[in-house]
Order: C-alpha cells, then structure tokens, then sequence
C-alpha cells in the first residue's frame, strides 16, 4: 500500500502522497479561520518515498479573503517552512501532525477596510470604551470615557492617519485628528510612535483637551496591538518589518510552529 502512495503519479508527475498531503494540510488550515476565500497548500518533497518517513522540503501555505475570530480580516497570508517531520500516519487518518516544531517565513497583507472593520471586534472595542484611567477621569469630571468612534486611512512611509471622536460622558464628544508613525517593537508588537496633531477641524474651545486625549489614545493603541494576545494555539508569530502600500499594510516575519491546531482558536483577551 505505502509503495502505491509513492508510485502513483498524475499526468503532471504529482505524487499521490503529495496531493494526498495537499488536501489534508489546506483542510486542517482552513479550519484555522472563521472564513476563506481560498486556502491552497504546495508541497515540496524530493524524493517522494522520504514521505513515508515522515520527512518534508517544505511547504508553502498561500490564502487569501480570510477572517480570524469573526472581526479580523486578512486580505493574504502566505508562510514557507523549513524542513518539516510530520507524523505520516495522521495525514491516512485525515490529519496533520508535526513531530518536531518548525518555523516558517510568513508574510500577512491587511487592507484598510478590514483595519477598520477591526475596531468594530469586541476584543478591541472593550479596551476603548468606559475607561477610568485617572489621567482620563480628570478630564471627564471622574466619569469613564470611550472612544467609540475610530477611523484610519493608511498614508506612505508607514503612517497612519487616525480620526476618532472621544465621548466624556457628560453629552460632550471631541473629535480627535492625528497622524503617527508605525514601528515593529520587539518583533511582537505594533508601535504607534511620533504622534502629530491637526487641531485646525477642532472647534477652538476644545483644541486643548483634544491634544490631551490625542496623547491618550495614541498610548492605548500602542499597548494594544501585541501579537501574544492573537496567537493560535501552538503558532506565534513574529514580525521583522512592516511597510503601507496604498491601501495595504505589509507584514514581514516569521512564525514558530509547535503543532497544527486542530480548531478555530479564541485570541488572547
């Protein structure tokens, strides 16, 4: 039996294991997301009997249209492995087990309409709304504050124009316009950095506290945006650079891969 899987080949020379390992590992990825456009799986392995072993080149993972926990759009997502050890005898039961952990070179494209919709999730929603952080109670009278509106338009040289309105719950909104430099810190996180205001939309009287709630919610967001808090089970991810292009936001990195998740898995509250 294990000879055919390495024997039987299509009219293009594909292996039948190959095809076979293929269709196990786009299924087992796509399960990953709430939502796919299209996940497809290209594996790499020379000769094909090393399979039967368990042993991989590598594989390569590209999607596209895809949805995390619901809220967290991803226009693309493509990762090249390394050499991969897998359990061959999980993939004859329809599953994908590594033997031993991998790491893959990962690229992850967001638009900015699915950056938008983001702030709409209830993970990110809940850190912006009825906030009592004395800093912010002051200005409010000790009442909580929220920022329930917030807008952003990607601009070149990794910049991002932020427009927001700030409700001190005392029937006062103040509109908040600004821009700020993103930065990868610590390959793990997204920094929001030399924040620069335009006060000239701002009614006068509001001008100051505006600057003042500005700084603030710059200094949430970059607390916020920490990818530990949205790791899959078993995969971090690390980014090593980061870059707007038009609409698009570009991540560069890698992931660490102890196993394959089985399921859809919750992000890190």
């Amino acid at each position: 039996m294990f000879g055919g899987l390495t024997g039987l080949t299509d009219s293009k020379g594909t292996d039948w294991g190959e095809r076979m390992l293929n269709t196990v590992a786009s299924q087992t990825i796509r399960h990953l997301f709430t939502q796919s456009e299209s996940v497809e799986v290209f594996v790499r392995c020379y000769p094909s009997s090393k399979l039967l072993q368990g042993s991989i080149d590598s594989f390569k993972m590209s999607g596209r249209g895809l949805v995390i926990r619901r809220d967290f759009a991803v226009e693309e997502m493509s990762f090249e492995t390394d050499a991969v050890a897998i359990d061959f005898g999980s993939v004859l039961s329809g599953k994908l087990t590594l033997k031993q952990p991998t790491q893959a070179i990962a690229q992850v494209i967001l638009s900015e309409a699915g950056i938008n919709q983001a702030f709409n999730a209830e993970l990110v929603k809940k850190r912006l709304v009825n906030l009592t952080v004395p800093s912010l109670t002051a200005l409010s009278g000790g009442k909580p504050v929220s920022f329930p509106e917030i807008q952003v338009q990607l601009l070149p040289e990794n910049r991002l124009r932020i427009l927001a309105k700030a409700d001190l719950d005392n029937g006062e909104l103040v509109p908040l316009n600004m821009t700020v430099s993103l930065a990868v810190e610590r390959r793990r996180r997204v920094s929001f950095q030399d924040p620069q205001f335009d006060l000239d939309l701002v009614p006068e009287a509001q001008r100051e506290i505006s600057r003042t709630l500005s700084i603030a919610l710059v200094e949430i967001l970059d607390n916020m945006v920490d990818l530990d808090r949205f790791d899959l089970d078993g995969v971090k991810m690390r980014l090593n650079r980061l870059e707007t292009e038009g609409q698009k936001l570009i991540f560069s990195g890698y992931a660490e891969i102890e196993r394959i998740p089985n399921t859809s898995q919750q992000a890190k509250s």
